[in-house]
């Protein structure tokens, strides 16, 4: 009797034909996921939509391009219907709010700089809706992320996305490896924007031309300040703005109005060279500023770091990597101390300015495109 031949892996990895693979497709109404679900519809799979409302959209609502909004919602219900397959939308308010949305205000409070997109991506997105996913039966959740999963020896493998202008790896480095496993990005490959917004209108989408999202979601002016007191009343108390001697020259109106390395809207004009904020103390609500080169550093303390590499993160005295501070920055060279599996000193070859704790450090492999993991930035001990 002859032996049944295997059926050859499908464009998401799996030995069985679209048609038997289901796919949840993480929709926010944008042109990316949209895209995603289209693509993969069209290919035979079983595609699933769904959509998360994560917060009390109210201004929002009319707000172009914020994720997540009502006009959102309404957009991936729309693309669900013209590719013919079911959609859900979830409501997901309360545990955004207690996962990231409280933390954001928290973080501002004690003088950080939190990035709250990584949070959601790790809290919400690759946790309850990665759990919802599996309830479906879905064999694998994609995205609309621009970043790459390939399969490496030791398993599946984060690798930057092919256009370095939309990479997302930053904002991604904490996706954990079982996470990575049943995670899928079929935009990862693709070498522009212009591709993907090419591919919406080959597809008749009705979102083919949506400008994409510049703003937090539930910061849809930009105006973080107005959201913190908002959340936490009383928190923009007025105090002194001091130099680094400890010298008094100038009153704010609250700490969360300034970030490190700020230089305009300080209302200290006539020192001389430019000024910049150098650090934020909020237990004394002092603002203190200096010189550019007061705000270079060479050492980072990183804590909750999640590790990618194929040996365990403190199995090594040190790793040479590249890193990144910043999302807008290139990675650039240094050496990663580990103290334990999940806190680090990292040694920057040649220093950075504006480095503010909340703030991801993110590591890339110095020979190849894939991302190491990363961790927080804080004050340290």
């Amino acid at each position: 009797m002859p032996l049944d031949t295997p059926h050859p892996l499908n464009s998401l990895g799996f030995a069985k034909p679209p048609a038997e693979t289901r796919v949840v497709v993480a929709m926010s109404g944008g042109v990316d996921s949209s895209v995603v679900a289209a693509m993969l519809k069209e290919e035979g799979y079983d595609v699933v939509g769904v959509t998360l409302q994560l917060y009390d959209h109210g201004a929002a609502l009319a707000k172009k391009g914020a994720c997540c909004a009502g006009r959102d919602i309404h957009d991936a219900r729309r693309v669900a219907e013209t590719m013919g397959f079911a959609h859900y939308v979830l409501d997901y308010e309360n545990t955004f709010r207690e996962a990231v949305i409280e933390e954001f205000a928290d973080a501002y409070l004690a003088g950080a700089t939190p990035v709250p997109c990584i949070r959601c991506n790790e809290r919400v997105k690759f946790k309850d809706l990665l759990a919802t996913a599996k309830d479906l039966d879905a064999d694998c959740m994609a995205t609309g992320h621009y970043i790459q999963r390939h399969v490496g020896a030791a398993g599946p493998e984060l690798h930057s996305a092919a256009d370095p202008n939309r990479d997302q790896s930053y904002f991604l480095f904490s996706t954990t490896p079982e996470q990575l496993a049943y995670l899928r990005f079929p935009l990862g490959h693709l070498h522009s924007k212009a591709e993907t917004r090419a591919l919406a209108a080959k597809y008749g989408l009705s979102v083919a031309d949506k400008p994409d999202s510049q703003d937090i979601c539930f910061v849809p002016d930009g105006n973080y300040a107005a959201v913190i007191e908002k959340l936490r009343p009383g928190a923009a108390e007025p105090g002194e703005i001091v130099d680094l001697d400890g010298r008094v020259i100038g009153a704010h109106r609250g700490v969360i109005h300034y970030t490190i390395g700020q230089r305009r809207g300080l209302g200290i004009g006539g020192q001389g060279d430019p000024l910049f904020v150098v650090r934020l103390d909020p237990d004394s609500r002092r603002v203190i500023v200096g010189p550019r080169a007061a705000l270079s550093t060479r050492t980072v303390p990183l804590r909750e770091i999640n590790w990618l590499g194929d040996e365990p993160f403190d199995s090594r005295p040190e790793w040479h990597v590249a890193v990144k501070v910043r999302s807008t920055r290139p990675p650039r060279p240094a050496v990663i101390r580990p103290i334990s599996a999940t806190e680090a000193e990292v040694e920057l070859l040649d220093p950075e300015t504006g480095i503010s704790p909340g703030q991801a450090c993110v590591f890339y492999d110095t020979e190849s495109p894939r991302i190491l993991g990363g961790g927080w930035i804080w004050k340290g001990r």
